[in-house]
């Protein structure tokens, strides 16, 4: 049985150390927040200049002057700081962000993402995305397995434009959780009743059981 979007962000929440810096991407990545207890003491960071973001407010009490990057309405925690954009994609680029989880329209076996532009449709601008996939020590994609389309997001090669080479080092799906390799895609854990030749059947590329 597939997971639910609330049991992807659960599922990676568990990939986050204690202490660390993360920055989460619009859509599916922002629900991530929900679920890491407070003792762990991370740090939400947002490339618009905010550290130390903390959840969205109540109704009535939101401030239009904190957002995050998606120009939601957001908190900001006690010891939290804002600053320039300039500073804060410096710390992007000097490798200060521990972890960064982002959507993608398609991953490559050999890491590379596509998360922006679809050829065609409406282009909304990079964004952040393309230093926080070549900056962050870490990525980690969340992603629904196929489109609506039913056409794999898990291909041997991306045809969208890129955001980053070689950049991606763990998938999570409504299906698995499969990690990118020095061979290629390797699943790692299946969703409940999710078979391996469900998987690879709506894989884009070969997957090592």
């Amino acid at each position: 049985m597939p997971w639910t979007k609330e049991q992807m962000a659960e599922r990676a929440a568990r990939e986050i150390e204690p202490g660390s810096i993360v920055n989460l991407g619009i859509g599916l990545p922002t629900l991530v927040a929900d679920y890491l207890p407070d003792e762990l003491g991370v740090w939400f960071h947002s490339e618009n200049g905010l550290l130390g973001m903390g959840p969205f407010p109540y109704e009535g009490e939101e401030d239009s002057q904190i957002i995050n990057a998606g120009k939601q309405t957001v908190t900001v925690v006690p010891g939290g700081s804002t600053f320039d954009s300039a500073l804060s994609f410096g710390m992007i680029r000097g490798g200060h962000v521990d972890l960064a989880i982002l959507g993608a329209m398609q991953v490559a076996s050999n890491g590379d993402l596509a998360n922006w532009a679809i050829p065609g449709g409406k282009v909304m601008g990079i964004g952040g995305a393309m230093d926080l996939a070549s900056g962050a020590r870490r990525i980690l994609v969340m992603t629904q397995h196929v489109t609506k389309e039913g056409e794999p997001k898990l291909v041997a090669s991306c045809t969208y434009p890129l955001t980053a080479k070689g950049c991606v080092n763990r998938i999570i799906s409504e299906l698995a959780v499969i990690d990118v390799t020095r061979e290629g895609f390797r699943l790692v854990e299946a969703a409940p009743g999710v078979t391996i030749d469900e998987l690879r059947a709506k894989t884009g590329a070969p997957l090592a059981g």
